[in-house]
């Protein structure tokens, strides 16, 4: 029995992942761009969303993001909307230090470390946990290397501050892209895996004509 953590992000050009739904989803540093996401929403963005959500067995969220979203989605009760019906239905995992209890529907706050609680939490279930918002809790979980698969949207903006996905501190790490999918306004539907350590070479002159006559599948000089 092991899970799979997912992070699953909407992601600028530049790597920023702050307040992508609403200018006031989080305005911590002075981000002025909240909201930047929504201009690129379209059906094929919402079809993808309701596809991940559907592999989605659990949530796990960082304080702000739990707060947005439990005041946001046991309003939304129409049966015909996949992601809310999953949401409100699935368990979700909460790591805070200054909350006491969680009271939306099949809601867990985490304790102690959280690292150590999330690395418990995928070793004891199955399925697939995943992220949404909660860059600070994002960063925690890639310092300790519990994130196995990053789902990201891709989206065609340059905002220059704010929140990144990968930010300083992240574990180096090799990825293997999986899959890709463009949505109709530009944004592209991006599957990376863990693909264990980073590999390193050299493009000084002799390295690279070595690597040159590899490519080429030209055997060694000399």
């Amino acid at each position: 029995m092991a899970a799979t953590l997912v992070v699953s992000a909407f992601l600028t050009l530049d790597g920023i992942m702050q307040a992508p739904g609403g200018p006031e989803e989080d305005r911590e540093g002075g981000f002025e761009h909240g909201g930047w996401s929504v201009p690129y929403f379209d059906q094929s963005m919402g079809e993808i969303m309701d596809e991940q959500f559907g592999t989605f067995d659990a949530l796990l969220l960082g304080r702000k993001t739990y707060e947005i979203f439990a005041a946001h989605w046991p309003q939304v009760t129409d049966e015909n909307d996949p992601v809310a019906v999953k949401l409100n239905a699935m368990p979700k995992y909460v790591a805070s230090r200054t909350l006491d209890k969680v009271e939306w529907h099949n809601s867990h706050l985490l304790q102690g470390d959280v690292a150590e609680a999330v690395a418990e939490l995928k070793r004891t279930t199955d399925g697939v946990i995943a992220t949404q918002g909660s860059a600070d809790l994002i960063t925690t979980l890639q310092r300790h290397d519990l994130v196995d698969t990053y789902r990201l949207l891709v989206e065609p903006v340059v905002l220059g501050t704010g929140k990144r996905l990968f930010a300083e501190g992240t574990v180096p790490a090799a990825l293997r892209l999986t899959r890709t999918e463009r949505t109709g306004t530009g944004a592209v539907y991006c599957v990376y895996d863990r693909a264990g350590k980073p590999g390193y070479g050299s493009f000084a002159l002799d390295d690279y004509e070595e690597k040159m006559r590899e490519i080429r599948g030209e055997g060694p000089t000399g």
